[in-house]
This record gives structure tokens, sequence and C-alpha cells, in this order.
């Protein structure tokens, strides 16, 4: 008989709505004992049927709901046909991209399933318990709808929240050893999938990276938290006069320098550069340094409630500081990736740091992430990257 979770009275309202997430708080009491990652109907405080959802007794969001209707058996077929849809909806909306996310969890009714493709490569990871739980049938299903060439699985600090352990290797087929080669609106990249950041490579970034490149002609760039040096190729691509790549990560910057030659550019057109990119902005600021164009799209600042406010000084610090930076009538491109800081906070920490550096601040763009990974209008958190193109008098 399937575990039931009874939801306190007045806490049915989201689940209702088709928000997946129910919190400890929200539940009265669990009928049956359900293991990490079993499926449990939903039940509001007079029996009502609601959902049914993957629990954990071990994480704060103690169940995730996936199937609003009672008379669909969730079996193999059931968590194939999900995957199935998944993969199609990409299909449509980017059919000719090499790498791109072809499961997007919550968002295309998987819970804690991440899938990225690059070229015929997997690259997957497995965030809740529920998801690992269907690992290995996931695993058979992704290589008969896909038959990859490998399938890689990468570890996210996540999974802890989850009670999980780490988890990293190879689930299927024969992984590169070397960095891949990829090719996004006719650029290419090198993608390290056993070690780079994320899956390997910011594949949320890609519609941004092309919106922003024409605003790079002729302008003197700092690509600043550069990673792999993605932004750069495209400034540079587009005629930009110069570019630097600030990062703390000798690797990543190693990466970005084969990036960068990989496709054809002189070398005295850009500079990588090794430092705390907060240090290194503030030698410049002391310096009286300028730039046309600076980027700034940081790590995740904001990884729980508890270190927000901290998160907001530090991204307040750091785009005041690249305000500083700027040439009167320049553009800052800035991003946030913390799913707690909304888009909101976010223009209000930007307005709290033009303030303070003095400076009239316009918006002329703002930046979402990929079409790839879709936003459910039942589940806003989904869209956790925001970013905006600022012209700075």
């Amino acid at each position: 008989m399937t575990p039931v979770i009874i939801l306190k009275r007045n806490k049915e309202k989201p689940i209702r709505q088709r928000h997946p997430w129910i919190f400890s708080g929200a539940i009265a009491r669990v009928q049956g004992s359900p293991s990490a990652g079993d499926v449990v109907d939903v039940r509001a405080q007079n029996g009502e049927w609601l959902a049914r959802a993957e629990f954990n007794s071990r994480s704060q969001i103690r169940a995730r709901a996936f199937c609003w209707d009672e008379n669909t058996a969730v079996d193999e077929d059931f968590w194939r046909e999900r995957l199935a849809r998944a993969i199609s909806r990409r299909d449509a909306m980017l059919p000719a991209a090499q790498a791109r996310r072809l499961v997007f969890a919550e968002s295309d009714g998987l819970p804690g399933l991440i899938v990225d493709a690059y070229n015929n490569h997997l690259v997957t990871q497995f965030l809740t318990a529920g998801a690992e739980a269907r690992k290995s049938m996931t695993v058979r299903h992704l290589i008969t709808l896909l038959t990859p060439t490998s399938i890689i699985e990468r570890d996210d600090p996540m999974r802890r929240k989850e009670g999980l352990s780490p988890a990293d290797g190879a689930l299927h087929g024969r992984p590169p050893t070397e960095p891949l080669v990829i090719s996004e609106n006719e650029h290419r990249f090198l993608v390290d999938l056993r070690s780079g950041q994320k899956t390997g490579f910011y594949l949320d970034q890609a519609a941004n990276r092309a919106a922003l490149a024409p605003y790079s002609a002729g302008k003197v760039v700092l690509n600043a938290f550069s990673y792999t040096g993605a932004f750069a190729v495209y400034a540079l691509a587009a005629g930009a006069k110069h570019v630097i790549n600030l990062d703390s990560s000798s690797d990543a910057l190693a990466l970005a320098d084969a990036n960068l030659r990989l496709n054809g550019f002189a070398g005295d057109r850009w500079q990588n550069i090794t430092a705390d990119v907060f240090k290194q902005l503030r030698h410049w600021r002391d310096e009286g340094q300028q730039f046309d164009l600076i980027i700034l799209d940081p790590p995740k600042f904001a990884t729980t409630r508890a270190n927000l406010q901290r998160a907001t000084r530090g991204y307040k610090d750091i785009n005041w500081l690249a305000m500083r930076l700027l040439r009167s009538g320049g553009l800052l491109a800035t991003f946030s990736c913390s799913g707690l800081v909304s888009i909101d906070l976010f223009q209000k920490i930007l307005f709290g740091a033009a303030l303070d550096a003095g400076r009239n601040v316009r918006i002329v763009k703002y930046f979402h992430q990929n079409a790839d990974h879709p936003v459910l209008l039942s589940f806003p958190e989904a869209g956790y990257l925001k970013g905006f193109l600022l012209h700075v008098q």
C-alpha cells in the first residue's frame, strides 16, 4: 500500500496550484514508513487526494510532487514518457544545439534530475533521494532513447542536503579522457565533462552570450569570474578591441587560453589574470583603471537563507566596484545565479550600488537563463538566473 502524507489544515493551496515542494512544516503526519525516495500519496487534512510525490525525511523539502492525476500509474513507462517528453521539447526549442540541457528537474516533472548533452555524451546529476532511487532506471531509459556514447554522473553539494553521499563517475560507455570540443553559435569550446564546473559548461548563458556580443564591438572588455572564457570568445568575435579574463582558478583560465586560441584570436587581443576578483577590482580602482564593458558572472553567492544577507552585500560590493571602473557611458552586464536572490531584489541591490558609486545607471536589457532551462509557471524557483545590461553614466 502506498504511504500517505497528510498536510496540515490550510497547507494544501500550493499543491493545488501544482507547486512541487512540500516542506516539513506543512505535514501533519505520515501514514506508513516510506524510505528515502519512495513515492507517496499527498492528501489534505480532510482526506482529499492531492498529488503523488517523492518522500525524503532527511530533507527540509520533505516531499517533491510530480503527478496530479490520481488515476495515473507511476511505473517505468511513466518515467520513460517523462524523459521522452523533456527531450522532445529540447528538440523543438534547440534542434541544432550540440550542447544543451535535456532535463531540468522539477520544470520537466522529474524532480532532482539534471541531464545535459554534449555532442553524444550525457552528463547527469541525481540531486534528490527520489532521483537517486530512479538512477538505474533513468540510465536504462536514456540509453534506449538517445543511444549515447557515454553517460557521466557529476556530484553537487545539494546531495548532502538530501542525505546522499558524493557521486561521480561513468554510468555507461567510455567518457572522453580529454576535454571535448563543442560548437555553440559557430564558436568552439573545450569542455571538461569530468571536472569542470556544473556539468562542464555554463549552458544556461548561451543566449546571453550571443545577445551581449554586439555590444562588445570596439570595446575594452573585462570578463570577471570568466571561468573558461566563453563571454570573451563571443566578445572578440564581435570585434572587441581587447578582453581581460579574470578568475581565481588557474585551471579554468588554462582552458580559457585554449578556447581563445581554438577560435583563432591573436594573443595580443586578450589577457588572462589569475586573482581574487574582489581584490583585483579594488586594486584597479586604486590605480584608476577604466573599461568600456564589464561582465560580472559570479558563482552562487546565496546558497542558504542564512547567508542571504552576506550574499547581498557581496553582490552590492562587486557591482559598486564595477561601476567605479567603467568609463562614462560604459556598459555593465551583471548576473546572479542565486535562486534566493529574486530579480526584484537584484535590481534593488544594483540601485544601492549605483547610489554609492555616484553614477546614473539605466537598464538597457534584461537577461534570463537559456530556453533549455525552462521555468514552470507553477514553480518560479526554477528561474534562478537573472541579469541586467546597464548603461553607466
